[in-house]
């Protein structure tokens, strides 16, 4: 039996490494006519391969080269906030580019679930939900502490670890700011391991990535 098509697919690639990519792309497939669509620019190739590049900080400037725009665009040296929030640990930063300008993180204990049941669960949950709350409580106040101040140099504010955590960290009163900037902000909220310096510190590979998606034919 013939092996099956490959199915689309979607890649992640360093803003440093757009260029080479690209090139690498035209060669395999012929000279790439490039258009920005919406939040992407979509790159076709005679032989039918399409790459779709996303485009989260904003349209691209309209030139007459819009993929050595697309590179200059993703290699553009931006000020993100980054909240990473678990129950277990959070961390709160200001990267300009690659480079972390300021950040803080903590660790909590909260308690892991349990197997019992009846009065002895339900008062084990709501142990936990406190110890969570309080947890949750921290991150905000250091969100509050290092993003607002700085929140008029903010271009985006990414996110990163429990959606929910996330969510009940951005909806402590006094933080409509920062939710409103993050709702602005197109990138989901990122996978990440419990927040320490090292999980801070490599998060701008993650929100720097640029995501293209490929067809089954790329």
């Amino acid at each position: 039996m013939p092996a099956p098509a490959p199915a689309p697919r979607t890649v992640g690639v360093d803003p440093e490494r757009l260029h080479g990519w690209l090139e690498r792309f035209a060669a395999r497939h012929g000279e790439l006519r490039a258009t920005p669509s919406g939040d992407e620019l979509a790159c076709e190739a005679p032989d039918g391969a399409g790459a779709r590049l996303w485009l989260p900080w904003g349209a691209l400037p309209e030139t007459a080269d819009p993929l050595a725009a697309v590179v200059a665009y993703h290699l553009t040296d931006r000020t993100v906030g980054a909240l990473l929030v678990r129950r277990r640990a959070h961390a709160v930063g200001i990267f300009h580019g690659t480079e972390l300008l300021q950040a803080r993180r903590d660790h909590h204990y909260v308690q892991g679930r349990t197997k019992a049941g009846g009065w002895s669960q339900q008062r084990y949950a709501r142990r936990r939900s406190n110890q969570a709350a309080h947890a949750f409580g921290e991150a905000a106040e250091d969100a509050a502490s290092i993003l607002l101040p700085r929140l008029g140099e903010l271009e985006a504010l990414v996110t990163g670890g429990d959606k929910a955590a996330v969510r009940a960290v951005l909806e402590t009163p006094g933080l409509e700011p920062l939710r409103e900037l993050a709702a602005r902000t197109p990138h989901s909220v990122l996978p990440v391991a419990d927040p320490n310096a090292g999980v801070l510190a490599a998060f701008a590979g993650q929100f720097r990535s640029v995501r293209i998606r490929l067809n089954e034919l790329a």
